[in-house]
């Protein structure tokens, strides 16, 4: 099994021979890059002059990063034009991201030539891991945009001799099978669950369009273990994840040969686990909030941003050997928790029970609170109608029944959605709505 190629590239981005990564000489790297950090943030940025404020100039140890405040989601709606650190004539892309609640604020990130070159660099040596230059790599993710995630990825793929194919979110499922058979694509680059409809339609479809894979990538959204197990049982070949968010420039970390867990790219930035509600570190192992510091960004650096994504590094070193830490797979979020009764649940939980039934390709659930029972309602996805919704049902209810939820209380409700239709292209991340008609009632 190889190593990880991410090894020998840190040890070309903190100029140390190859071979002589050790964790030591990381650490070091990683403190002087912060410091510089600091002092980047603290002469250009009004808001972090007034966020840093009382704090230490430069720090001694890494442990000392633990002292300084959090990052939240709310300071980039609230203040993120105030974090940009150079001059506005030297930002080239700004991403917009919608956000939820009252106020409706989108955050907005930054970034200049330089900040997006780093991502370019990562993504090329991420894919690396599984891919070389006889392989064709169909990239089904947003790329008409110039420093959009595919057109990233393009860049990326093209230094390293691949040969990359713009393709963009599916939307005909037909014509994204024909293009994958006659261009002899052998990797796809996508979101789970278009990549999930896309296998579902090739069952469908057998014979019309045959293809031979070697590897996929899932980005943008968690990966759900049964998903990607139908897609390496389907399409007879590996698939692998990839960590990131756009606030860490797009890509965080990317799994191995061993489907151990993400190598993160630590030249660039400094993970931490924390405790969601103390803000403590945890040790490795300990399940918290995975939160990063940008360690190489100018246009907009971020410090100890805290992701809302719950997560772990693993105690045990990388079958592959690597030098870098491992971060267990990411699935769940904080605010994807919700109640059945007076269980809690993630939607990962969800994921795995919905996505291990036939046929399926996407899900939502709605929850109304009621004063006597939960109503769940579950809107399932399919290509075809799905004949069997007891088979649904049963899935359900026999996770809820492991999970010692009282079955007086709650009420299950499925509806079925057929198809394929362009408003469904984009419906690529799972949601929970959850409605409290106790509370509505006592208000009203």
């Amino acid at each position: 099994m190889k190593v990880t190629p991410l090894d020998e590239w840190i040890c070309r981005k903190i100029s140390v021979p190859s071979g002589g990564l050790s964790k030591n000489v990381l650490k070091e790297f990683q403190l002087e890059k912060l410091n510089t950090t600091l002092r980047h943030v603290r002469k250009n940025s009004r808001f972090y002059q007034r966020h840093l404020e009382g704090m230490p100039e430069t720090i001694n140890s890494m442990e000392d990063l633990g002292d300084f405040p959090f990052l939240t989601s709310s300071d980039l709606q609230a203040h993120s034009s105030e974090m940009v650190c150079v001059p506005m004539g030297e930002i080239s892309r700004i991403v917009t991201m919608n956000t939820s609640g009252t106020t409706g604020i989108p955050k907005r990130i930054y970034f200049t030539p330089d900040d997006q070159e780093l991502t370019i660099d990562f993504f090329g040596i991420g894919m690396s891991t599984f891919v070389d230059e006889s392989d064709r790599v169909l990239i089904l993710l947003p790329d008409t945009t110039p420093g959009s995630v595919g057109d990233l990825l393009f860049t990326g793929l093209s230094r390293i001799g691949v040969k990359p194919v713009r393709h963009g979110p599916i939307v005909n499922l037909q014509e994204t099978l024909s293009i994958i058979s006659e261009m002899r694509i052998t990797s796809l680059v996508g979101a789970p669950t278009q990549l999930l409809a896309l296998c579902r339609f090739c069952e469908i479809n057998q014979g019309n369009n045959p293809i031979e894979l070697k590897s996929i990538l899932l980005s943008t959204d968690h990966v759900p273990e049964s998903l990607a197990r139908t897609l390496e049982e389907s399409w007879k070949c590996r698939v692998y994840n990839h960590y990131g968010m756009t606030e860490m420039g797009l890509g965080g970390g990317v799994f191995c040969d061993a489907d151990f867990g993400y190598h993160l790219r630590e030249a660039d930035m400094i993970f931490e686990i924390i405790d969601p509600t103390t803000g403590e570190k945890q040790p490795d192992g300990v399940l918290g909030e995975l939160v990063f510091s940008t360690l190489t960004r100018k246009g907009m650096p971020l410090i100890r941003y805290r992701t809302g994504d719950l997560a772990r590094f693993l105690s045990s070193p990388c079958p592959c050997s690597s030098t870098l830490r491992s971060l267990d797979k990411v699935t769940n979020r904080i605010d994807q928790s919700f109640l059945i009764g007076s269980e809690e649940f993630h939607l990962s939980e969800m994921d795995e029970v919905l996505f291990s039934c036939p046929d399926l390709i996407n899900f939502q659930i709605r929850i109304d609170h009621d004063q006597i029972k939960d109503t769940i309602f579950f809107q399932l996805y399919s290509l075809r109608p799905l004949t069997e919704i007891s088979h649904y049902y049963d899935a359900i209810s026999s996770y809820l029944d492991k999970k010692q939820v009282n079955p007086d209380s709650y009420n299950i409700i499925v509806k079925t959605l057929t198809g394929f239709p362009s408003e469904l292209a984009s419906l690529q991340k799972r949601k929970v709505i959850e409605n409290d008609l106790k509370q509505f009632a006592k208000n009203y």
